[in-house]
């Protein structure tokens, strides 16, 4: 690897310190929030508003929330909101979506709303072909109540009620939402992000956009789910966070495109595809692949 990718830290940098970004987006009215120290939402909620700004769909973009400690942002995003039922965000969207065709309409949920209370629901939005985007945040615990196992908790993981680990024998496997859905016919993208570092989060952004292009074409339903750090229902260190996602939730909810233009791939697909990356970069005299 080029070492001008490096800072060198011995010296004064050559260019002062510069403003690079907002330090807040225009639609965040705020940056208070009462979410725990670590979570990974105040991030996806940035990109996602990043996006409808640079869209220019700021006026007539219409978000629905379902429960969740992201439901908090309700107050803090300058974007016509609707509050939904627990579980039941996809089939509100349905309803302003049809009556106002014109609008951006996305949900935003967590895996305990839509995977485990609405799962019906965003199933059927699906499989409607509905133009409208969900947006899931998954951290693999019923976050607001304190970390209790979701559908998407994966085998080992501990929550407050699977304190030995999940069983795949007793308490059932974990739910690839974003496999389901892209399955389906009336999903025309879907894709699976993560918070955890820089290069997550910006491809995680491309794909937020990728959603909210093919809704403003009309084109069908679509789906991105978003690993998000959650210390306090993990039972970690904050600062521990992103390499428990990467760890633990990022090695069986592969992230990738699982639907685009029309090519339909799987997460075992995304598995196989990362274990061979791996094996290059790790093989003597290889240079490491950038990604």
């Amino acid at each position: 690897m080029s070492t001008d990718t490096f800072l060198p830290t011995d010296v004064p940098p050559t260019r002062p310190s510069h403003k690079v970004e907002q330090l807040k987006p225009d639609l965040l009215l705020h940056t208070n929030h009462h979410l725990c120290p670590g979570c990974g939402e105040p991030l996806v909620l940035r990109e996602l508003l990043e996006v409808v700004t640079e869209l220019g769909a700021a006026e007539r973009t219409i978000g629905v929330a379902g429960i969740g400690c992201y439901t908090a942002f309700s107050s803090a995003i300058d974007l016509d909101l609707i509050q939904a039922l627990h579980g039941r965000a996809p089939s509100v969207a349905t309803g302003a979506k049809r009556m106002l065709p014109d609008r951006l309409v996305f949900t935003l949920q967590g895996d305990g709303d839509m995977v485990n209370e609405g799962l019906q629901e965003v199933i059927h939005t699906a499989a409607r072909g509905e133009s409208i985007t969900c947006v899931l945040l998954n951290n693999g615990v019923f976050g607001e109540t304190g970390g209790h196992m979701t559908s998407t908790t994966v085998i080992g993981q501990r929550t407050k009620n699977t304190l030995e680990g999940r069983d795949g024998s007793y308490h059932g496997y974990p739910i690839l939402i974003g496999d389901l859905l892209a399955q389906l016919e009336g999903t025309v993208y879907a894709a699976r992000g993560s918070v955890h570092n820089a290069a997550a989060v910006a491809s995680t952004k491309r794909m937020l956009r990728k959603a909210f292009e093919s809704q403003l074409r009309g084109q069908g339903f679509s789906l991105v789910e978003v690993l998000t750090m959650c210390p306090t229902g993990w039972f970690i260190p904050t600062a521990d966070g992103p390499g428990y996602l990467d760890d633990v939730l990022g090695t069986v909810h592969i992230t990738g495109e699982l639907k685009a233009d029309g090519k339909l791939v799987t997460t075992a697909e995304l598995r196989a595809r990362s274990q061979e990356r791996a094996r290059r970069q790790s093989a003597p005299g290889q240079e490491a692949e950038r990604v």
